[in-house]
């Protein structure tokens, strides 16, 4: 049977690869700490629990959504959006809508889908997330990476993207916080974007908010279009519930953005998924979302107290100067270029003469029993990720054998 080029065009996930094989391993009795985990091991709200199981009463909760989902949920969606991100949609000068998904990922998939055309370019900037470029390609677009380091601490040049805009950009993804590096940018981070994008009317900007509350040091997230709300009319906000719920499972996402695009969207969806879980809408329509600040707090702590091991053992170890503070999300990205492993492995007179991500982290998952992500994928090489998300005994326990792995 013939697969489509497109396919064929796409890479397959080297982090399915490495958690297939911690399974076996650990099926074979070796003991794994799996560092991979990009979701919560917490369970949701008690609140949204019980309101999902309020609905399961009624017919209309099996059956199907409309097709962009129900428009109470939508509304209450896009209030929540202006009241925690405190700006005016309306001062953006075009009217706005949602359309609920199966997903970030879904949400993120149509957004591609109805913006880009055949060679249009799209900026993202790196440590940037693994689906970006594969989205970008799968549409007949080509990726245009702006790469940062530990030592901007993974925030990438305002100057550096000014560079890569050109005739043929289409679109701009920002992730903040990050998703793989842990951080978000800065307010003057975000005034400068701002400025940068003012100039660019017709470069779209995906904003992808889906760690937006989970930050656990001051000060909190904020966004370019809180500084210059006009840039709303270019921006499409993704979110959803999968991290800041701790629901990954429940699969619902959503877009923010201009209503033709919208329009475009949902006529995308109604053609290949259709309207997203209508048991789940429905019980988010009952839901405070006022609670979601309260529930992340003990989640924050848990996330703060395993930065700051890994900032202890690193230091321990004489590994500071590989070490940054990881502020948002649940990720810290692991440079390995600043160890002595890889001085005395990887590196000629030269430099690294390659990626050696993967190998790397082969090697600490069968020699050490550390699951990590290679950081090939997200545009950051020599590097790994690591996920915060661990119970702090066995994630203490991890990060002294991955220091020991790093400094041998």
């Amino acid at each position: 049977m013939n697969i489509s080029s497109r396919v064929n065009e796409i890479s397959e996930s080297v982090t399915l690869k490495l958690n297939a094989k911690a399974v076996e391993l650990a099926d074979n009795g070796k003991k794994i700490y799996n560092l991979t985990a990009g979701q919560l091991p917490f369970r949701p709200l008690p609140e949204f629990v019980e309101s999902i199981k309020g609905e399961l009463n009624f017919l209309k909760s099996f059956q199907y959504s409309p097709v962009a989902g129900f428009v109470d949920l939508r509304k209450k969606i896009m209030n929540y959006f202006e009241k925690s991100r405190v700006v005016s949609l309306t001062e953006s000068g075009v009217e706005f809508d949602c359309v609920l998904s199966n997903g970030g990922k879904h949400s993120l998939s149509n957004v591609f889908a109805s913006i880009i055309d055949p060679g249009d370019e799209v900026i993202m900037l790196s440590p940037h997330w693994v689906s970006y470029p594969q989205m970008v390609r799968f549409y007949g677009g080509v990726p245009i990476v702006v790469t940062s380091n530990i030592y901007n601490v993974f925030r990438p040049s305002i100057e550096e993207i000014s560079k890569a805009l050109s005739s043929r950009t289409k679109a701009i993804v920002i992730n903040s916080p990050n998703n793989p590096s842990g951080v978000h940018y800065t307010k003057e981070w975000m005034e400068e974007f701002a400025e940068l994008m003012l100039a660019h009317p017709d470069v779209s900007i995906v904003c992808d908010e889906i760690y937006f509350e989970l930050y656990y040091f001051d000060p909190k997230p904020t966004y370019f279009y809180q500084y210059k709300p006009e840039l709303l009319k270019q921006t499409i906000i993704v979110d959803g519930i999968s991290k800041t719920l701790a629901a990954t499972g429940l699969r619902l996402g959503w877009t923010i953005a201009p209503k033709a695009l919208v329009r475009a969207m949902t006529k995308i969806q109604g053609q290949t998924a259709s309207g997203a879980n209508s048991l789940v809408q429905r019980g988010l329509i009952e839901f405070d979302f006022d609670k979601v600040e309260e529930y992340l707090q003990p989640i924050k702590d848990h996330l703060r107290k395993n930065s700051q091991i890994v900032r202890e053992k690193f230091r321990e170890a004489n590994l500071a100067h590989g070490w940054y503070q990881s502020v948002s999300a649940f990720y810290y990205m692991v440079d390995f270029s600043q160890t002595p492993m890889f001085e005395k492995k990887y590196k000629v007179e030269s430099g690294p003469q390659g990626d050696f991500s993967t190998e790397i982290c082969e090697i600490a998952l069968s020699e050490y029993g550390i699951a990590i992500v290679p950081g090939t994928d997200f545009g950051n090489p020599n590097s790994a990720r690591i996920s915060l998300v661990l119970d702090a005994e066995a994630f203490s326990e991890a990060i002294t054998l991955l220091c020991k792995f790093l400094t041998a």
